[in-house]
């Protein structure tokens, strides 16, 4: 199955802002990979929210949700030090999503 990969501007921002630049071609390759329906190493985190982590450098984290079979939105990232509150702001980032 392959998804459509749509981002939120804070998780644009965040990527941007990104100087590791080894992590940054990881990040791009593996949403390469997931647009061709491979999610590789994630995990529910509940509420309809997931995490997709990227093993390199802080351990960085992509935080998404799916609508449809086939829509991804990527909602935050950030690393393994700024986890809890990534999560809380990817949750209400979700919550704006809805009509």
């Amino acid at each position: 199955m392959r998804y459509i990969i749509e981002t939120t501007a804070h998780f644009d921002e965040w990527f941007d802002g990104l100087r590791d630049l080894r992590a940054k071609a990881k990040v791009i390759t593996r949403l390469e990979r997931i647009e061709a329906g491979n999610l590789g190493d994630h995990k529910a985190i509940g509420g309809g929210l997931s995490e997709i982590r990227i093993n390199e450098g802080k351990g960085y984290r992509l935080y998404y949700t799916i609508r449809g079979n086939t829509v991804i939105f990527m909602l935050a990232g950030g690393n393994k030090s700024t986890q809890q509150a990534d999560i809380a702001r990817a949750r209400q980032l979700k919550e704006d999503l809805n009509p």
